[in-house]
């Protein structure tokens, strides 16, 4: 009887606790805590390597402190998620950092579902992925490259539009950290203020960081709205970029949402931020991979001499011939994907995902990183083969979930990236050798 006494409480405690929901399966859990220990002692320094390691199959659940996590690790629940049920997961969790960092408004990234949600993505569709957007980068991108290569000279400073940009990008690193949903604040949402004060601090510095991105954004849109007066005044046509056709948006009026200043800095920050971080990300590690694969960096470099045949800089109409260089970063993304796990998602509704529930108010996370990796779909996963992409129509739209660096349906972010990314890394290989500092 002694030793049938604990296993008869084991059973009774899970027929309380499940109440006939069938959860994911997930590694054992222990109080207060849940399954955090899983993650801080397994030797793995960043969290998505540390869920993929500890997934053992397409779906697992956690608890983490107080809130509930679904990790999907598989394109079969990927896809279920970002496609089958992917208005019931249309919406971002709102931790009580994300709250302060979004006290002005939302941009696309975060809003919730609803009307405020369908038109800014009706604008980002029809006005930010459209050709007339795309051939607006072409006039500046020579000089964001000369910028990214060389050291800003007053001509550069001139033309750049926004001449904080570098403290914006930093904040934009600092608040990505904060809102990352692993601070211990917001593990614990119902003792927010104690562990804030007491341990984090994460509150003094979100509302900081939301100061600080407030101003930037205030400088960003006065900036933009003198250079239009000006333009007007002169009877010029301004050379419309993401701000210009917000403001533009704004003031022609006519929506069913008001598009305020707070909407409208947080969609430059959403957008801008996206693209900005994802070309920094995929940049360094790509030429991490190609010093790492000196034969891949030879064979983009004879093609780059080639196409270009001695010209004294790389242009973005000459990338419409490259090929070998769209691979590497092809490839580059599969293996290291800017956002790892994505952005998270929360279930609006209890839903079932593989034949297991998922509890409404969920957190769910796609691991875009393992899924990129898996066996199951990609031969030699842990290697670096751009050659991979050569005979596949696979690519980073979204549609194919074996492969979804920037998740799934077309992401404003991808429009300001994939060009910076490309020119930049061509000129690199054009002008320099890519040595390893041993």
């Amino acid at each position: 009887m002694a030793l049938l006494f604990p296993l008869l409480l084991l059973r009774l405690k899970k027929r309380a606790g499940n109440n006939g929901v069938r959860l994911p399966p997930g590694p054992w859990q222990l109080p207060v805590i849940g399954s955090l220990h899983h993650l801080l002692g397994n030797g793995k320094p960043f969290v998505h390597r540390a869920l993929a390691a500890l997934a053992r199959r397409l779906l697992m659940y956690l608890k983490l402190g107080e809130v509930l996590v679904v990790v999907a690790t598989s394109p079969d629940a990927g896809h279920e998620i970002m496609r089958t049920h992917d208005v019931t997961f249309a919406t971002r969790p709102w931790s009580t950092t994300m709250r302060i960092m979004m006290a002005d408004g939302y941009g696309l990234g975060f809003a919730p579902y609803g009307d405020q949600w369908r038109q800014l993505r009706k604008i980002s569709v029809l006005e930010l992925l459209t050709a007339p957007a795309a051939c607006s980068r072409s006039a500046t991108s020579g000089r964001r490259t000369s910028a990214a290569l060389l050291p800003p000279s007053p001509r550069h400073r001139r033309a750049n539009r926004f001449e904080r940009r570098e403290e914006f990008l930093e904040t934009i690193e600092e608040e990505s950290k904060l809102t990352s949903g692993f601070n211990l604040s917001d593990l614990f949402p119902s003792s927010f203020w104690f562990v804030n004060f007491f341990v984090s601090g994460t509150a003094r510095r979100s509302h900081a960081m939301h100061q600080k991105s407030i101003e930037l954004m205030d400088h960003a849109i006065k900036q933009h709205e003198e250079l239009r007066a000006t333009m007007a005044a002169n009877g010029r046509v301004v050379e419309e970029d993401l701000v210009d056709v917000l403001l533009r948006i704004q003031k022609e009026g006519g929506l069913n949402v008001p598009l305020t200043k707070g909407t409208i800095k947080a969609t430059i920050f959403d957008l801008f931020g996206a693209g900005s971080k994802t070309s920094a990300i995929t940049l360094q590690w790509a030429m991490s991979e190609l010093i790492r694969n000196p034969n891949v960096m030879k064979k983009a470099q004879a093609e780059l001499s080639s196409i270009l045949n001695g010209k004294p800089k790389v242009t973005e109409d000459d990338l419409d011939e490259v090929k070998y260089l769209k691979l590497v970063i092809k490839e580059t993304l599969r293996l290291h994907p800017a956002a790892p796990l994505l952005i998270p998602r929360e279930s609006r509704e209890s839903c079932k995902i593989l034949g297991y529930d998922v509890p409404k108010g969920t957190t769910v996370l796609v691991s875009a990183w393992a899924i990129g990796r898996d066996p199951k779909y990609w031969e030699d996963a842990d290697e670096f083969k751009p050659e991979r992409f050569e005979s596949t129509t696979v690519d980073f739209r979204g549609t194919n979930f074996e492969y979804i660096p920037f998740g799934a349906g077309r992401s404003p972010g991808i429009l300001f990236a994939q060009a910076n990314i490309e020119l930049v890394l061509a000129a690199l290989l054009y002008h320099f050798a890519l040595l390893h500092n041993p």
